[in-house]
């Protein structure tokens, strides 16, 4: 069956959550990058948009304006580890849920999905034009001084995703694990590798 999360996400939405599970989003979301989330947890700027339950985007979009309305044109996600600094403080003062990225989130994050109940996951990379095709609107933008990427674009999205859960809320982390599994392999193989090849020594 179909996981779909709506906006404003419960705790009880994503407490039976597990790392790989794939679900999807409907309602509001908010793309948030870099300088928005340094503008928030360190200057206490807080957006007009009420991110409680909600859901936010680690994304650039490029938009375009066509007359009185902006439309997405492409939304791809970005490198969500270049949140880490801020991600804790930011889910602690804003009250979000659901977390969207590209690639894995260190152990800062990982302790606030564990502490506020929270899921980070990841939308598939290079499919940004696909991303743009699940926004239905862009209902509103904020911070738009911070220049088009940086911006809080607040999206109405319906069944946006894949999304793959990398940290759930018991601290699971879909990419911290597979390190740990490559790496023993990797020891394996080159033991392995070490008897064939050392008589290359003499």
């Amino acid at each position: 069956m179909k996981k779909i999360l709506t906006t404003p996400i419960k705790t009880e939405d994503l407490i039976d959550l597990r790392i790989g599970d794939v679900i999807y989003l409907t309602g509001t979301l908010v793309t948030c990058r870099d300088t928005g989330h340094k503008r928030r947890v360190l200057s206490n700027v807080k957006p007009k948009v009420d991110l409680q339950g909600g859901a936010v985007f680690h994304a650039g979009p490029i938009v375009k304006k066509t007359n009185d309305k902006w439309e997405m044109v492409s939304v791809g996600p970005t490198t969500s580890m270049r949140m880490e600094k801020y991600e804790k403080e930011f889910i602690e003062a804003t009250g979000v849920k659901l977390i969207i990225g590209k690639g894995g989130m260190g152990e800062k994050t990982t302790k606030a999905c564990i502490d506020n109940k929270v899921v980070h996951t990841v939308f598939p990379g290079g499919a940004a034009v696909v991303a743009a095709s699940e926004v239905e609107e862009i209902t509103d933008v904020e911070w738009l001084d911070l220049g088009m990427p940086e911006a809080f674009w607040v999206l109405k999205v319906k069944e946006f995703g894949p999304l793959i859960v990398s940290i759930d809320t018991k601290g699971n982390n879909l990419f911290e694990n597979n390190k740990k599994l490559f790496n023993d392999k990797k020891e394996k193989e080159l033991l392995a590798l070490h008897d064939k090849i050392k008589f290359m020594n003499y």
